[in-house]
């Protein structure tokens, strides 16, 4: 049967999000692993605003079970939303929630890849966005693959039948379960693009309805606003 309901939550702002933001065009080797990157002070008031909207949620919205991507950044967002929401539902940590692998590209931002991969950035021009793989990385649609496997496992797990599911990850992961819960063909996999970049904090969801999950909304960050 699957879930009643998956609503997916990009992480707060991040320490590299900051600094690739601060950068700017300039150059940045950021040293720190994608693993281990936590929360800005932004990044953490917009868990806690996360969780006052899980806080004000009809009990027949809220969610009763959650996913989470290993990666310190989603952990401390879902556990300063629950800290503020102040409820504990079971927490079920997969690693198939991680961000995108950016391989070569890690630590580097677009102007230092562009200073030191320019024949890749090429071939990422030639290749799309969505098909690019950086050597040792990913590309989106491998990820949508590993996002197939997580679903259809959900759809089998009967912790989860008829249940409401929170999802806390990553822009990747948010993009690719719109492209895989929507069923789409893999050759319009590019067409998921339009709807980036996924926002911090941000908050899509899906319904159950006639058989499939229908999109309620996408992206949406209005309970960050004060």
């Amino acid at each position: 049967m699957g879930p009643e309901q998956i609503m997916a939550v990009r992480h707060g702002e991040s320490e590299a999000n900051l600094a690739h933001r601060r950068a700017g065009t300039t150059p940045l080797v950021y040293e720190r692993g994608d693993d281990e990157v936590t929360l800005t002070e932004l990044g953490r008031t917009q868990a806690a605003a996360l969780g006052r909207l899980l806080a004000a949620l009809p009990a027949g919205e809220a969610p009763e079970l959650v996913w989470c991507s290993p990666y310190l950044r989603a952990l401390d967002t879902w556990r300063l939303a629950r800290e503020r929401w102040g409820a504990a539902p079971p927490v079920t940590v997969d690693g198939r929630l991680r961000d995108q692998e950016a391989g070569a590209f890690a630590h580097l931002n677009v102007a230092a890849i562009q200073e030191r991969h320019p024949g890749e950035m090429a071939r990422r021009e030639r290749e799309g966005a969505y098909a690019f793989r950086p050597p040792g990385g990913e590309s989106l649609a491998d990820v949508v693959v590993r996002l197939r496997g997580f679903l259809a496992d959900l759809s089998l797990d009967r912790r989860a039948d008829g249940r409401r599911v929170l999802i806390v990850a990553h822009d990747s992961v948010v993009l690719g379960l719109r492209h895989v819960i929507a069923a789409a063909p893999d050759a319009e996999l590019a067409a998921v693009l339009e709807f980036a970049p996924v926002l911090n904090a941000s908050v899509s969801l899906w319904r159950a309805g006639g058989g499939r999950l229908d999109l309620v909304r996408f992206n949406d960050v209005t309970h960050l606003t004060p």
